[in-house]
């Protein structure tokens, strides 16, 4: 989708570092050898491009890296987080509780199936969804709670799934737990579990900033729920002759480049962590930045590198970083996430009345620098002096700003 100018520096003529990689999981030889091989071998008219057995063969690795008893692919994460919500049927007044601060995807699916979407804070640390708020905001129309595994840190599934528990519907039994994974594939559970075989259904995006790509678009559901998997093996072919469905098939070379990227997954995430890391403990000492939690065992995959400013910066003072960053260093950075219903008309309207002031206070102070394993060691450098040089500057005038205020006031 078009990027929210709202959450880009104002200018960014100066950039020699853009505000986020265009592309996450990269490619290598292997890749390239497999596109080569799908080409060469659906040239003929007797082959053409159907790709049942590369789609499946791709299915079959991804549900046994998972852990999961199905895995099932689709075009984009986008019509695969439709479709699993599809499958429930919501009817009006089923309430869906999700995070503030996320992705709009998964709150415009939401919406676009007839649910109610009820929003809830982030966790002040992990920025993922708050357990005891998520808790306080269960009702008896409550279907279904969505988590995102929010930039790569994962959300405590295992607990999530309990609480569900406790509080069943009256009609559906326990309210599902469905996991939006498009920024954590790969990662692990505090459970330790693997990303993707907890909860009702986990959905991964292959989009082309995601941690693995298959050619830009692409995505994955695993799921231990048969009938599950069933239906949505009907909704993504035209209905399997029995109901209604569409078109939402992954190719034969997405699937087959997708085989490679999940090789080589550990290999990317890995390098993903380690760059993270070593950027943390540069940063560590500037007292005016909150930096992202240290986590290794998969915990964290740092699709995004987050930075907290002061309360005291947020909103203005936060943007005007983020100015100073791509106007005079030259180092692009975004704001990833935005609370939704802030940034999107749709959402706004469905959730008019809803407010979630926590989740507004830490998107106010968010600020992500672009982060990629395949920077150079002259790129990060000039990330990090420019962070550092950056927030003195704006420390500098947000001083002398409140000197002066003070002096009007006195």
């Amino acid at each position: 989708m078009p990027t929210n100018r709202s959450t880009v520096p104002r200018t960014t003529a100066a950039l020699s570092i853009p505000f986020e990689p265009a592309q996450g999981g990269w490619y290598t030889g292997a890749e390239h050898d497999a596109i080569r091989m799908v080409v060469s071998g659906s040239e003929s008219w007797r082959t053409g491009w159907r790709g049942a057995e590369y789609v499946t063969s791709f299915e079959d690795a991804f549900a046994q890296y998972t852990g999961a008893s199905h895995a099932l692919a689709f075009n984009s994460g986008g019509t695969a987080m439709e479709m699993v919500l599809r499958a429930l049927e919501l009817k009006p007044g089923d309430e869906v509780i999700s995070c503030a601060l996320n992705f709009v995807g998964p709150h415009i699916a939401v919406i676009g199936q007839g649910g109610r979407l009820v929003l809830a804070e982030p966790d002040p640390i992990t920025l993922n969804l708050d357990l005891a708020d998520t808790e306080q905001r269960i009702g008896p129309q409550t279907r279904v709670i969505l988590v995102t595994h929010w930039n790569g840190a994962s959300a405590d599934i295992g607990r999530l799934v309990e609480l569900a528990v406790r509080h069943p519907h009256p009609v559906h039994g326990p309210p599902v737990v469905i996991v939006d994974a498009a920024r954590a594939c790969g990662g692990r559970t505090p459970s330790g579990a693997r990303v993707g075989s907890e909860g009702w259904a986990t959905v991964f995006s292959f989009e082309s900033k995601k941690l693995m790509t298959t050619f830009g678009q692409g995505g994955m559901v695993t799921t231990d729920d048969h009938v599950l998997a069933e239906r949505l093996r009907g909704l993504r072919t035209y209905g399997g002759r029995a109901g209604w469905g569409t078109n939402q098939l992954l190719t034969k070379a997405q699937a087959a480049v997708g085989l490679i990227q999940l090789a080589r997954l550990e290999e990317m995430n890995a390098a993903r962590v380690t760059r993270a890391h070593d950027r943390t403990a540069a940063l560590a000492d500037i007292p005016e930045l909150t930096l992202p939690p240290t986590l290794d065992e998969g915990l964290h995959l740092y699709y995004r590198h987050n930075l907290l400013v002061p309360e005291a910066w947020a909103g203005r003072g936060r943007d005007e970083l983020m100015d100073v960053l791509a106007d005079r260093y030259g180092v692009g950075s975004i704001v990833s996430d935005p609370v939704t219903y802030l940034g999107h008309d749709l959402i706004r309207a469905h959730t008019a009345g809803q407010h979630c002031p926590r989740a507004e206070r830490l998107a106010a102070r968010l600020l992500c620098p672009c982060l990629h394993p395949q920077m150079t060691e002259d790129e990060e450098a000039q990330v990090l002096d420019a962070v550092r040089r950056a927030t003195a500057d704006v420390a500098q005038l947000q001083s002398a700003t409140a000197t002066a205020t003070a002096k009007e006031n006195g």
